[in-house]
């Protein structure tokens, strides 16, 4: 396997979709924690309407609308004072502690996003974290009108970047992403956040473990990461390590 680029899904890759729950907690009380799970799951359902719908909004207007939708639901009116905060903190959400260091450590490589999130989305991530002077390039979903995981938005890579799709490594947290990036022709690493969320005693299940067991385990589809790892750290390694070190990570395919 010859890599010569990397590219990162942004949300819940390189950037934690969690970090909104201590705002969400100082909002709304002791829904917040609802409010966190409910707001995200919702975020992801509406770019799969808009996209099989064919029906195009940016993620600015999706993620506003899936807050909506998680406020009113829970018994929150969507009132400007609790939807603007939580809308700004979405421009300005906490890196993963190991971004940084693993962004630094692959800098021989070609390194990009490609991302749900709108251009002004994007860029104003990248400036409150400080990480674009590691990046050849942000690629975002607007550039073809609908969401991941669409065959079209993988497609803006290879001439984005000018590699081919057989030497990028995708790297992505969420399981749908894996399916679509692999069923288009990426090498694909799946970023297993928290070693993957433990088998539930029983239906007694908190907002946030009920999130998990959504999107913390890998789709039954026949399309797999070729690769597992538990950080963006794990990446170096897995490129550049002995032939023990990278076995580490391969998935056993079944």
């Amino acid at each position: 396997m010859i890599i010569r680029a990397l590219v990162f899904d942004a949300y819940g890759t390189l950037y934690d979709v969690q970090s909104v729950r201590s705002l969400a907690v100082e909002l709304c009380g002791n829904k917040g924690e609802l409010v966190t799970q409910l707001w995200r799951l919702k975020q992801l359902e509406y770019t799969w309407l808009r996209g099989l719908m064919q029906d195009y909004q940016d993620f600015w207007s999706v993620t506003r609308a899936s807050l909506e939708f998680a406020l009113d639901n829970v018994g929150i009116a969507p009132a400007p004072s609790v939807c603007e905060p939580l809308m700004q903190k979405y421009l300005s959400l906490d890196l993963y502690p190991e971004a940084r260091q693993a962004l630094d450590s692959l800098k021989s490589y070609k390194l990009a996003i490609l991302s749900n999130g709108s251009p002004q989305m994007l860029q104003a991530l990248i400036k409150a974290s400080g990480v674009s002077h590691f990046l050849a390039d942000v690629i975002s979903v607007d550039l073809a009108k609908t969401y991941k995981p669409n065959a079209a938005v993988y497609a803006l890579v290879e001439p984005t970047l000018g590699i081919a799709k057989r030497e990028t490594l995708f790297v992505s947290s969420n399981s749908f992403d894996v399916v679509g990036a692999k069923h288009f022709g990426f090498n694909v690493a799946w970023i297993e956040r928290g070693g993957g969320p433990a088998v539930p005693a029983n239906s007694d299940v908190t907002p946030l473990e009920f999130f998990n067991l959504l999107r913390g385990r890998a789709e039954a589809f026949e399309y797999q990461a070729d690769f597992r790892i538990r950080a963006l750290t794990d990446l170096p390694s897995l490129l550049g390590g002995s032939k023990v070190e990278r076995a580490k990570a391969v998935i056993s395919r079944e």
